[in-house]
């Protein structure tokens, strides 16, 4: 029985080994060994190339200031959440984390549909002022992918932040207060030296997030910007320069996996300083607190649903014809006649199957990896927990050419097979089952298994009536992670999907690279519908997770 569990235990990290790093490694052989021979010749171009220092530099310095400026606005978001109690609170910390899982190309749509040439803010104003030209003009500019980095990854500095604040003692702060610490000495002195394992594991999570960023600044950013993962896919999709490609992916790679040691490691700290008696949320009283809480929500508004209330709208919207649903009735059109081409609605229903085989296999897998990680042994961990985080991190376009690589010949034939697509996701999956289950297991009271086993119980009844019924939530919130997950991931799914079964986003990437009105309204009504699949998923997960620390 103990082989039989240490086998179990070991499952992921041979689906770790097959399907990321055997992939990436067959990549890096063709690409840094062409002729057989190991040739380092692109490392040596990174380094004294002009043109990829300044890649490199402007990588970092955008993704240092999209931290810093998630973490700006999401720290008061934190405050209110963490202190107040309002109508909608839970409702709106849902939402705030939907533009998390939406895949690139849909938030492309949402912005071009808020303050494109042709937006509704941009119409607005030119039928209001009498203008001729759009007054706002941010596409193709670094503004753009600022305000995008932060919509995308305000909910992860929220959450993050506001679960660790809410299982502080408040204790410290009063006594702080009797003793005259008000306005901002209570902040510098106690609040940020408090929340600082908090703050230092959102900055680099958002960080890693950021600086790994490929749809934003490719679709939004246009070609005076380049990212190291935008300069990946340059070099593998445009140039096919496979060496220079692969060295890139190294070195970005090597980074992330420093970032994700860092990260970890600060998870631990951060479930090590929960404690028993946290902050309790009361309703605003004084018109100074309901006039900050008003003010975030402002911002919430703002900046997450703003866009993406366009782009309903829009996808409501065809011509003359005021509100209609004309582009969601295409939907189930094959308008080219084409056997080569299905209708877009078949893609809904070949995501909802990717979605839950992705989800039965990152739960299996979830499992197996919180169980590893959570045992005592902290050197072996340390290095374990990065490795199963790497995913989040790897270039997608790297990945995908990989598989395209290494997975063409028996036993591992299955480039052409539509397996391929839950395999990627559950690699993307994977580490949000893990930071979902992983605190709950870790809060289990090792003398309540002890006292199970003396009383007889064996090991699948242990896990059966204790481990079980104390990681439910965890569970399902894991579950539910994964399934929206895998319906908006975008970068795999694009360079994996056959023709014949391609997912929601990428059906959506094709709509919106097409001419036509009809095919940009189809696009939007695609992309809504996916929106209110993420919308419900994580409205049932705000109600399931429990409050306290959450590894996001």
């Amino acid at each position: 029985m103990t082989l039989l569990r240490r086998g179990l235990l070991l499952a992921p990290l041979a689906f770790l080994a097959l399907f990321f790093f055997y992939p990436l490694l067959s990549i890096f052989a063709v690409g840094l060994a062409p002729d057989g021979q190991l040739n380092l010749g692109s490392f040596l171009e990174i380094v004294t190339s002009a043109y990829y220092r300044e890649t490199l530099w402007f990588t970092l310095w955008q993704a240092a200031l999209s931290t810093g400026l998630t973490l700006a606005l999401a720290l008061p978001g934190a405050y209110i959440f963490t202190r107040y109690r309002f109508p909608g609170k839970s409702l709106l910390l849902a939402l705030a984390t939907l533009p998390f899982v939406l895949p690139t190309v849909v938030v492309a749509a949402a912005f071009s549909a808020l303050i494109g040439p042709r937006g509704l803010l941009n119409t607005g104003l030119m039928t209001l002022f009498g203008l001729t030209a759009p007054p706002i003009e941010l596409e193709r500019t670094l503004a753009i992918i600022l305000i995008v980095h932060v919509f995308y990854n305000y909910a992860v500095a929220l959450r993050l932040i506001s679960s660790f604040w809410a299982n502080q003692n408040p204790r410290m702060e009063e006594a702080a207060r009797v003793l005259g610490a008000h306005g901002w000495r209570l902040w510098w002195e106690i609040r940020l030296p408090m929340l600082r394992p908090a703050l230092l594991a959102a900055a680099v999570l958002v960080f890693v997030f950021t600086f790994t960023s490929f749809g934003v600044v490719l679709i939004l950013g246009g070609p005076r910007f380049a990212t190291l993962e935008v300069e990946i896919y340059r070099q593998a999709a445009n140039l096919f320069n496979l060496p220079m490609a692969a060295a890139l992916s190294i070195v970005q790679m090597g980074l992330m996996f420093l970032m994700m040691v860092l990260y970890t490691r600060l998870q631990r700290r951060i479930a090590s300083d929960v404690v028993s008696v946290g902050y309790a949320a009361r309703r605003p009283r004084r018109f100074r607190q309901w006039a900050l809480v008003a003010a975030n929500l402002v911002l919430l508004v703002v900046l997450l649903f703003a866009p993406l209330l366009a782009l309903v709208i829009r996808s409501f919207t065809a011509g003359d014809q005021g509100l209609t649903t004309l582009y969601y009735r295409m939907l189930g059109e094959n308008t080219r006649q084409s056997v080569l081409f299905v209708p877009p609605v078949q893609a809904i229903g070949n995501s909802l199957v990717f979605a839950l085989a992705t989800t039965v296999l990152a739960l299996v897998l979830g499992l197996m990896t919180a169980y590893l990680l959570s045992r005592r042994d902290r050197g072996l961990v340390g290095w374990l927990d990065p490795l199963f985080m790497l995913p989040l991190a790897a270039s997608a376009v790297t990945l995908g050419f990989g598989y395209i690589i290494a997975l063409d010949e028996p036993p591992l034939n299955l480039r052409a097979s539509p397996v391929l697509i839950p395999l990627a996701h559950t690699l993307v999956a994977m580490p949000f089952v893990v930071r979902s289950v992983l605190p709950a297991l870790r809060g289990i009271t090792p003398s309540i298994q002890e006292a199970a086993r003396v009383l007889g119980a064996s090991p699948w009844q242990v896990w059966r009536w204790i481990d079980l019924p104390l990681i439910s939530r965890g569970v399902l919130v894991g579950a539910i992670f994964a399934f929206t997950v895998s319906m908006g991931e975008f970068g795999a799914s694009l360079c994996v999907a056959r023709p014949d079964t391609p997912t929601m986003p990428v059906v959506i990437f094709r709509l919106l690279g097409q001419p036509g009105a009809a095919n940009y309204g189809q696009a939007l009504a695609m992309s809504a519908l996916l929106m209110a699949v993420s919308a419900a998923g994580f409205i049932l997960i705000e109600r399931l997770r429990s409050a306290g620390v959450g590894e996001f």
